[in-house]
């Protein structure tokens, strides 16, 4: 993510946590042909995602250390779970950042949390055995330690970002590492594919085929906010579609049509880890011939996508989540 290696915090997209936006960070009404009306605000750090079993949207609060539970329709929250590991203030990025269901059981990835930045904690997949209890299942932070990657690095335990259910276990992403790692439900941890200085954050699944998303290696240029797709046992990936800034996610709507999230355009000279321009994000839709179009933009910092039917949520770095119809 960057040539010079020691300065930076390889997870660029929303590395410098923004939880409480000032004035001029404030969040504008998005534009575009979709309708976006906000859903939920407050939030303690909004960062992952997920669509649980039971319908609801359950998304993870980094600096509260807990998972909230939000009513797609009324957008009611209510704490599901707390007790995680909270992100360290001053690294400003980690503690819980995804979540996942496998069944009716919830697993949380949480990150940056260990002793290499000055935590305690373990950095891995947490499942949740109740409201305020967990058991680790797989320590990507020792894992990361015994198995360090090819690309540059110097946070040794890594900067996980997205956890996605995969055929009986769970994928990662890590955005520091420049990897997928394969976990198992009995903390089984093996590298799935690894990659140059390409920074892959979201992940969704189609099959056996496993698509993901890239915000680029600073400035996060256009040309290198990519969807791409590839299967185990592959040691390269095939391009979908390119051309969107700060790629932070990816997902499947109606009719298997692809989804991405831009959180939008990097400053120049601003440091490395900040995040996107505020109001400058996009929901896109992937086409036939590897472009994107815009389905609404003007969003503030998004961090993650959801859609059920027509209508996608879209959770931001500030604590919101907005619903957007007609996509």
């Amino acid at each position: 993510m960057g040539s010079a290696p020691r300065k930076l915090l390889l997870l660029s997209v929303a590395l410098i946590a923004i939880f409480a936006p000032s004035a001029a960070n404030a969040s504008a009404p998005p534009s575009g042909n979709a309708t976006a009306s906000r859903l939920v605000t407050g939030l303690e750090g909004g960062s992952g995602s997920t669509i649980g079993p039971d319908g609801a949207l359950y998304v993870t609060e980094s600096a509260a250390g807990r998972i909230a539970r939000v009513d797609p329709r009324t957008g009611a929250t209510t704490t599901y779970a707390s007790g995680l590991p909270r992100l360290i203030a001053a690294v400003g990025f980690g503690g819980p950042v995804d979540i996942a269901f496998i069944g009716r059981t919830p697993y949380v990835l949480v990150t940056l949390v260990g002793p290499d930045v000055g935590g305690s904690d373990v950095v891995g997949i947490y499942r949740v055995d109740g409201p305020d209890s967990f058991t680790v299942v797989a320590d990507i932070g020792q894992f990361s330690l015994n198995h360090p990657p090819a690309t540059s690095f110097f946070v040794p335990t890594g900067v996980q970002y997205a956890l996605e259910p995969y055929r009986g276990g769970l994928l990662v992403t890590d955005g520091h590492h420049n990897r997928v790692l394969r976990v198992s439900l009995d903390g089984e941890i093996s590298e799935l594919i690894g990659f140059g200085n390409i920074v892959p954050t979201g992940l969704a699944v189609r099959g056996k085929t496993i698509y993901m998303a890239e915000a680029g290696p600073v400035p996060h240029l256009p040309e290198t906010g990519k969807v791409v797709a590839f299967r185990p046992g592959s040691t390269t990936v095939r391009e979908v579609a390119s051309g969107s800034p700060l790629l932070v996610d990816v997902e499947f709507g109606r009719g298997h049509r692809l989804y991405a999230l831009s959180q939008g355009d990097f400053q120049p000279g601003n440091p490395e880890g900040s995040p996107a321009l505020p109001n400058t994000g996009a929901l896109v839709k992937v086409n036939r011939d590897g472009t994107f179009t815009v389905v609404i933009g003007g969003l503030n910092q998004p961090t993650s996508l959801e859609l059920i039917g027509k209508t996608a949520y879209v959770v931001t770095l500030g604590g919101e989540i907005w619903k957007i119809k007609g996509v």
